[in-house]
């Protein structure tokens, strides 16, 4: 619940403030039970991944809007003598759908926490229908603005709401496996992105383009509807495999193990559990991992969009080559969400992201010399593991957040961050094409030559080396963040799972055991009288929505 004690007196300010420090789910004891059974059956937490899968893979259908750019453009153009369309406008859509996109998760992220995954979904289902509608009555009759606000400002901000809403529900029935469940959910879109960008095309030769966004917003809308009544947070109390929602280990009373009083496990889980999403929003953490991941996205963003442009200009390929291989490196991108988001179980998700940003540094130090060589096989290897990590970087990124500031601000810190993405895509984009048409243009460049690309390379190296860089500071868990140091010690982190210390006294490899230990002192501590008041005064103000989380 909001503490307005705290909110600013300005009242645009108040509403803002309460917007984003309110992420309490609201359900009466009716849904709860409701919730508790799917068609009559018993639900299990299992259905989430199909349902995921599919509903994140229409709406990777966001990346296949470039195989209606040509038609939109000739329909309400006309084309020229050369068969070519007169204007090129209907990119427009897309680039305002991506910046509605990640407009709408940042800020209806509060908003679905607090209503749960399943009205969230719903909704952006409706409205990305809608948006589909929209742009087709726009289709029909040759308005391009109808067109740029249908899709791109109705439907782009469905597909934002619609995105991070089942990686929500995933990350809070699946404490035991986030990464998985947040590498599936997100490699669904970029699964979407390559099966359904081979639909538009003959179905508009068959129906007409009009026809073709009408049928496909009702096929999407119908799908998606089904896939909505899966989501769902779980019940109060809910544990898996020895873990609460928030990785707490509990015993078969639903208690925190080694320690005997609610009061105490309550205090226990105080620092994850009760973490504002103001105060989250505004954490070191969660500014150097928004600046990491700005790191880790840009260079798949700009380089990798003119990947088919690349192996012909430079290389020497046919265009049907090119396609070939923007095609298989999709299928690396979407693998590379999976596998490192299942890894980041096993080895962290720090851990993750170091190697991820050392592949992208290396691969971005070595392709100047790879392209100048002219070297094909060694170009396609290095092209494709960058493509790895820079789809690794989306399916780590929901656990990452979950794991640090928990799963009541999930979904909020989940949609802001894509405007990283954002930000990388639009401003990296821009300076990549400036600098490259500057120097073809005007500075004696030809596009075969290298350097019109390496030029480019030593910049996005710069800035992922500095994302390498800036994941060393950052505290992985909440754990990390809020253990007292050693005396003597200035500087930990974990790798592959273990705390590592550097201090006066050198440096000292602290086992699990050890750890434990004193993760279990720390908390024996903070149950002074005084620091449970505190908790019990908190849990009075708040009432029983917030007791009932803190009893999960």
């Amino acid at each position: 619940m909001a503490d307005h004690s705290q909110a600013p007196s300005n009242p645009v300010l108040r509403v803002i403030y309460n917007h984003y420090n309110d992420t309490t789910a609201r359900r009466s004891p009716e849904q709860i039970e409701r919730e508790k059974k799917i068609f009559g059956m018993t639900f299990n937490r299992w259905l989430l991944f199909p349902a995921a899968f599919i509903f994140q893979a229409i709406c990777g259908s966001l990346y296949a809007w470039s195989v209606f750019n040509d038609p939109i453009d000739k329909l309400i153009y006309g084309v020229n003598a050369s068969g070519k369309a007169n204007e090129h406008n209907a990119v427009i859509s897309f680039y305002i759908a991506v910046g509605c996109f990640g407009c709408s998760a940042a800020i209806n992220g509060p908003w679905l926490e607090r209503v749960g995954p399943r009205k969230a979904s719903l909704v952006g289902t409706t409205l990305f229908f809608i948006g589909n509608m929209v742009a087709s009555i726009g289709i029909h009759f040759k308005i391009i603005g109808l067109i740029y606000f249908g899709y791109g400002v109705i439907g782009g901000g469905g597909l934002g709401l619609c995105y991070i809403s089942p990686v929500s529900a995933l990350q809070k029935w699946f404490p035991d496996r986030r990464g998985l469940a947040a590498g599936f959910a997100v490699c669904g879109f970029g699964a979407g992105s390559i099966a359904l960008a081979k639909v538009p095309d003959p179905l508009t030769k068959a129906i007409g383009l009009t026809n073709t966004f009408i049928t496909l917003g009702c096929c999407y809308f119908a799908i998606m509807f089904c896939c909505c009544l899966v989501f769902r947070i779980p019940p109060p109390g809910f544990t898996v495999n020895g873990l609460d929602v928030y990785r707490n280990k509990v015993d078969s009373n639903g208690d925190i193990e080694a320690f005997t009083t609610q009061k105490t496990a309550s205090n226990m889980r105080d620092p994850a559990s009760t973490m504002t999403l103001i105060d989250s929003i505004f954490s070191n953490e969660y500014r150097l991992i928004y600046l990491m991941f700005f790191g880790n996205s840009l260079a798949g963003l700009v380089f990798l969009s003119r990947l088919a442009t690349i192996v012909v200009d430079i290389f020497d390929k046919p265009p049907a080559t090119g396609a070939t291989i923007v095609s298989i490196n999709g299928g690396f991108n979407l693998a590379g969400r999976l596998f490192f988001a299942t890894a980041s179980d096993k080895i962290g998700r720090k851990t993750s992201y170091i190697i991820m940003l050392v592949v992208q540094v290396v691969v971005l130090a070595t392709l100047p010399t790879i392209m100048e060589n002219k070297n094909y096989p060694a170009f396609l290897a290095a092209i494709w593991m960058l493509t790895a990590c820079y789809g690794g970087g989306f399916g780590c990124i929901p656990a990452f957040l979950c794991d640090m500031f928990g799963p009541s601000n999930i979904g909020a810190l989940h949609g802001i961050i894509l405007t990283a993405w954002a930000i990388a895509g639009v401003g990296g984009g821009l300076l990549f094409t400036k600098i490259y048409n500057d120097l073809v243009g005007g500075g004696g460049y030809t596009v075969k030559d290298v350097w019109i690309y390496a030029i480019n390379f030593y910049w996005i190296l710069a800035i992922a080396s500095v994302g390498f860089l800036i994941i060393g500071f950052v505290k992985t868990t909440i754990r990390d963040r809020l253990m007292p140091k050693r005396e003597g010690e200035f500087s930990r982190l974990r790798v592959f799972g273990r705390i590592i210390r550097l201090g006066s006294f050198g440096v000292e490899f602290v086992s699990k055991d050890k750890e434990e230990a004193e993760w279990s002192a720390f908390v024996n501590s903070r149950s002074s009288p005084d620091t449970l008041q505190e908790v019990d005064s908190r849990m009075h103000r708040d009432g029983k929505a917030e007791l009932d989380e803190l009893k999960m």
